[in-house]
């Protein structure tokens, strides 16, 4: 339990130093993804951001088990 821990929060400072480049891949504004803007309002939610990084992390673990 320890690793997965240290392995995760590891994981979290990775991403969040790169998270100024991962934004200028485009990632974040894909179809699909669901933008409300009203006067002093801006809901998003990234449906299709959200898939994609599902996809991606199921394939690795798979990946990773055999």
């Amino acid at each position: 339990m320890g690793r997965w821990l240290i392995t995760v929060g590891i994981l979290l400072v990775v991403i969040g130093l790169a998270w100024p480049w991962l934004t200028k891949l485009g990632l974040f504004r894909l179809p699909g993804d669901v933008v409300i803007e009203r006067d002093n309002f801006r809901f998003y939610f990234p449906i299709t951001t959200m898939i994609i990084i599902s996809v991606v992390i199921s394939l690795v673990l798979w990946l990773l088990r055999k």
